[in-house]
């Protein structure tokens, strides 16, 4: 005989109604066919997934949607988050026409503060309009973008860079004082030091005791030859070699550098030419670009102990550990 079952789900209309479903006798006698409700989440996964369908394949309000399911408003709202609404339900505004406007000009590059000007809106009402469209990086609208930025920049910090250039003139030339004239020992340890920090070291596995200096600055390696003066090895002595890019002139470097430094340009050997790399970003070049100089001293293993016997010695002195 069919029974009555309590069930908000089994027949359409509103929440706790009580639908009937026929139960047929088993063919055993004494055993009944029992009904298992389905579980909570399930019920409510089938009523999100019908209340959804209503909305955007039958594009229904939410009153309507309200009617048809029997559910309350904030329930319905709630289940269609995220669900644009259709666009029959859109109320026409008088403002579209300027939205449509505002995401063409932040399309062509232009500011939110442009764009408020242009359309006569706040700042504000222009940032909601447009916050989803991001500006371009390229293009003539962004170049005047970033030459604002870097001149608004400059003038925010002007007063404080010359200040701070006026300081730093100040304590340049009060350390230089410090200097003095320096001595046959002061060269002494100051090539050293600098050599043990930029030339060219004999190593466990490699030994190769002699001098060998590489570097970019002139300063430094005035110094260097400087050192070398001290230790009785003329300029014509060591052999000297340019390691240059491949896309720069090297022989215009090595007369350069035989020029900045004077040095014999019969002892420049054949340079050498670093390969491009693409992946690399290169910032120098142009004209001040003049590579790397190898000062190379032949015969300089004595040397190259004495200043591994200096630099042990400050080690020491200073605390550090010694090689």
């Amino acid at each position: 005989m069919p029974v009555s079952v309590y069930h908000p789900a089994i027949l359409p209309g509103a929440a706790g109604s009580v639908g009937t479903v026929v139960a047929f006798r088993p063919a055993v006698p004494g055993r009944e066919t029992s009904y298992r409700p389905p579980s909570v989440s399930t019920m409510v996964d089938d009523v999100a997934a019908e209340v959804r369908r209503l909305r955007t394949e039958e594009q229904l309000s939410v009153p309507q949607i309200r009617a048809r399911t029997g559910l309350g408003r904030n329930r319905v709202h709630e289940l269609l988050r995220g669900v644009p609404p259709p666009d029959w339900t859109r109320r026409p505004n008088a403002r579209d026409d300027l939205r449509a406007e505002a995401e063409a000009l932040r399309a062509e590059g232009r500011t939110v503060p442009e764009i408020a000007t242009h359309l006569g809106v706040s700042k504000s009402t222009a940032h909601t309009w447009v916050a989803h469209i991001p500006l371009p990086l390229d293009g003539p609208a962004a170049e005047r973008r970033r030459a604002h930025a870097r001149q608004m920049n400059e003038a925010r910090w002007a007063r404080y860079e010359k200040d701070r250039e006026a300081a730093r003139v100040d304590v340049r030339e009060r350390a230089a004082e410090v200097v003095g004239v320096l001595s046959e020992r002061d060269l002494l340890l100051l090539g050293a030091a600098i050599y043990w920090c930029e030339g060219t070291k004999s190593k466990p596995w490699r030994r190769d005791d002699r001098l060998q200096f590489v570097n970019t600055d002139p300063g430094l390696l005035s110094i260097f030859l400087a050192f070398l003066a001290a230790c009785s090895v003329a300029r014509t002595v060591p052999a000297y070699r340019v390691s240059i890019h491949e896309s720069a002139d090297a022989e215009v470097a090595a007369r350069w550098w035989a020029a900045r430094l004077d040095l014999p340009i019969g002892r420049f050997q054949r340079p050498t030419l670093k390969k491009h790399n693409p992946k690399t970003v290169r910032r120098n070049v142009g004209g001040s670009y003049h590579g790397c100089l190898v000062i190379t001293v032949p015969n300089s293993s004595e040397l190259y102990w004495r200043v591994e016997g200096m630099i042990a010695r400050l080690f020491r002195i200073s605390g550090g550990a010694s090689r």
